[in-house]
């Protein structure tokens, strides 16, 4: 059930992102911060063996940030995954799995996917920041009545 939840919550990032959506710093942070806790909650015992892959991870989810497109739409910043991070996400599946067979151990899913996300974040947020572009303001919540209006300060934070 866990990776079921684990899968659909990375799908529906990876749709909308895809599709294109605005860039703001708590969409840009919520997935890996959720993954980080629950990963580093579900380690029982940490293993040296779990640092390869994590860097690796790292690793390519900083290469995959910086294949995502930034661009300006309504005054702030927007961003769209392209075929090329769709390729890196690939290759990184296909590491983090060759890598867990040829060292016989792996983080949890859950780490793995956020460490992978954090470098992401990393490279798109070091991206976003030198564009000079105010990041996207947050959402309201549907339960306040906004009904998924943006509102909010449109200055760079």
């Amino acid at each position: 059930m866990t990776y079921a939840l684990i899968a659909a919550g990375v799908l529906y990032v990876l749709v909308r992102r895809f599709l294109g959506e605005p860039l703001n710093a708590r969409d840009l942070l919520a997935p890996p911060a959720f993954l980080l806790f629950f990963g580093i909650r579900a380690v029982e015992e940490f293993h040296l063996v779990y640092l390869l892959p994590l860097a690796v991870g790292f690793a390519f989810g900083a290469l995959r940030g910086m294949t995502i497109k930034l661009f300006e739409r309504d005054g702030h910043l927007w961003q769209r995954y392209t075929p090329w991070t769709l390729a890196v996400w690939a290759v990184s599946l296909g590491a983090s799995i060759g890598l867990g067979l040829l060292i016989g151990g792996h983080a949890p899913t859950q780490l793995s996917i956020g460490v992978g996300m954090l470098g992401e974040l990393c490279a798109i947020g070091a991206k976003a920041l030198n564009t000079g572009v105010p990041f996207a303001p947050s959402r309201e919540p549907l339960s306040n009545g906004g009904g998924g209006r943006f509102h909010g300060r449109h200055g760079s934070s």
